[in-house]
């Protein structure tokens, strides 16, 4: 009987994309709930139901694990977005259209800001650090996408003229920080601030913060309103 659970189990190397993505499903909750340091290999095969034989077939360690559980965050982000930066849309509909998406990808994926956050505070300690290539390969295209949003609406005098450097790290932050601080928000609120009704009021009040913050008024008319 043993010999055959182990063949089922290392046979998952004849279906490599689903067992690849159940490791990295489970290692994306492991490295949420633990971070890198405490996260445990076993405890992710154990939890995408392949044997830690399998998980190094795909993955040679823990750090590579954890580089391709970042790559499919932000890669993941960056994809989604990317469909909206490419809209023909006026720089008001977009930099909204781009801060809803990014909210809906947050919400949709609730563990990722905590991983985020781990790898920020992460850098300087004695572990490889992945911040470098996230920030060339993620960060930086993303930061001038949207600078890119901002300088346009600028000079059609639809933005006030803020500085890119300060405005984009804010506005990622309001969309963001909901997320994480969510288990404080459920002590303070004493309800689920995570529930559709809950997600549906903050997604709201998150683009109308960035819209009184950045909108212009145009024609002499209030800001928001048809020109």
């Amino acid at each position: 009987m043993a010999n055959v659970v182990t063949k089922s189990r290392m046979g998952s190397r004849g279906r490599p994309e689903q067992s690849r993505a159940a490791i990295l499903q489970a290692a994306v909750r492991e490295f949420a709930r633990e971070g890198i340091a405490g996260a445990r290999t076993d405890a992710i095969a154990r939890a995408a139901k392949v044997n830690k034989a399998l998980l190094y077939y795909y993955f040679k360690d823990k750090e590579a694990l954890y580089g391709a559980v970042l790559d499919q965050v932000f890669g993941g982000l960056v994809t989604h977005l990317e469909e909206v930066f490419s809209r023909d849309l006026p720089p008001r509909e977009k930099i909204l259209a781009y801060a809803g998406a990014h909210f809906d990808y947050v919400a949709s994926h609730p563990l990722y800001p905590r991983i985020v956050q781990g790898e920020m505070m992460g850098v300087g300690r004695t572990r490889t650090n992945h911040l470098e290539k996230i920030v060339k390969r993620y960060f930086r295209p993303l930061f001038g996408r949207i600078a890119e949003v901002l300088k346009k609406g600028q000079f059609r005098g639809e933005f006030r003229p803020v500085d890119p450097l300060h405005f984009i790290p804010s506005m990622i932050a309001v969309i963001v920080f909901y997320f994480t601080s969510a288990p404080v928000m459920q002590l303070m609120i004493g309800t689920d601030p995570m529930s559709p009704e809950r997600v549906a009021a903050r997604r709201a009040a998150v683009l109308d913060l960035i819209s009184s913050s950045l909108f212009q008024e145009l024609r002499g008319k209030p800001r928001g309103a048809r020109p």
